[in-house]
């Protein structure tokens, strides 16, 4: 037979369970709420702005830091070039993309010899891709 204290215990129990499902129903359910309602406006968000910063005036854009390099692809880290090498990739860049003023010149890791970022006179952002010999074989818009 079921004792009075077997019942009050057995039903604490349950109310306690009851209690804390109840509650971890509720922190689970407002995080999932928070990821969900945080992460739809920041994507919403990223994706608005973006083309709104590409046809921003040249004056209210954001230059990248220049001074940073060294991007890693297919095995490789791109090297900032310098004397007679960073020379010649310089003026044939300024060759193909006339105005324009070099900001970095370095190895490419993704197929060419030589890359040079620039930015050209209206402050959009230009990459010229040289071969060995270098002579252009591509120009990109954008740090390419």
């Amino acid at each position: 037979m079921i004792t009075v204290r077997q019942l009050l215990i057995g039903g604490a129990t349950a109310a306690a369970a009851l209690t804390g499902g109840a509650i971890g129903a509720s922190f689970l359910g407002t995080a999932g709420a928070a990821t969900s309602t945080s992460a739809t406006p920041a994507a919403a968000t990223a994706s608005t702005e973006a083309p709104a910063a590409a046809t921003a005036p040249a004056e209210t854009r954001q230059a990248p830091d220049w001074s940073k390099g060294g991007h890693q692809a297919n095995g490789k880290t791109e090297t900032l070039l310098t004397g007679d090498a960073a020379t010649k990739a310089t003026t044939a860049a300024k060759a193909a993309v006339p105005g324009a003023t070099a900001q970095r010149v370095e190895t490419d890791a993704e197929g060419a010899t030589y890359e040079v970022h620039m930015t050209k006179a209206d402050g959009s952002i230009v990459t010229v891709k040289l071969d060995s010999s270098f002579k252009v074989t591509e120009t990109i818009n954008g740090m390419g």
